[in-house]
């Protein structure tokens, strides 16, 4: 496993659109474990591929220690309610806001052995899984911030 550099607020690919993983080979499965070995050096909850200059849909989350979630090609099935909260990003140090996003998500993905799955995440987890699938689409917390910090 490598630490990976984490890609900063102004590079280009951070608002590019990630392709979807066609095939899961040993250089996706590299991939998440590098990623998470770059989350955890961080101290982050999440990270997405785009932020480690990779354009694939792929994203790690974990906002409790020792669950790592692994989500290839995660899509947004489900949400509702509703949650006004603090949100930071690991390209974007130093730097909070508040933003509005679902209460409750959940999520289908592909896992590394190539199985679909669904999970669902309420509070922190719902607005890690949103916050990580909009870095996938090239977007940025930044641009869903109501309240600067």
């Amino acid at each position: 496993m490598a630490k990976l550099k984490i890609v900063k607020v102004g590079d280009p690919i951070l608002r590019k659109v990630c392709r979807p993983v066609e095939c899961i080979t040993p250089r996706i499965i590299t991939l998440l474990d590098d990623m998470i070995e770059t989350m955890h050096a961080a101290d982050g909850v999440g990270l997405a591929a785009s932020q480690v200059g990779i354009l694939r849909r792929v994203v790690v989350i974990e906002v409790e220690p020792g669950n790592t979630i692994e989500l290839i090609n995660p899509k947004i099935i489900a949400f509702s309610g509703e949650q006004e909260e603090e949100e930071g990003c690991l390209s974007i140090p130093g730097k909070w806001g508040i933003t509005h996003r679902p209460m409750h998500v959940t999520v289908r993905a592909t896992d590394r052995h190539g199985e679909t799955f669904d999970i669902s995440g309420s509070g922190l987890l719902a607005r890690a899984f949103c916050h990580e699938i909009d870095h996938l689409d090239g977007k940025l917390y930044t641009d869903r911030v109501i309240d600067k910090k």
